[in-house]
């Protein structure tokens, strides 16, 4: 599979199938802090993603109002 993440931006490719809960355990990613997303869908932990598959994992940012 294909991952794609930003800031900074990089590729890894991973072999598949894999859950989400296993890709980001692999990556050291705490989901706390990070999207999974495939096309234009969020993925939860349980998603599996194929080998053929290609996410993005993005950071959370939080902010607020002044």
């Amino acid at each position: 599979m294909l991952i794609k993440m930003y800031n900074p931006s990089k590729e890894i490719e991973l072999k598949g199938p894999k859950p989400v809960f296993a890709i980001l355990a692999k990556l050291d990613l705490s989901r706390e802090a990070h999207l999974v997303i495939s096309g234009d869908e969020l993925l939860p932990d349980d998603a599996v993603v194929p080998d053929d598959g290609e996410i993005e994992i993005r950071s959370v940012i939080s902010g607020g109002r002044r």
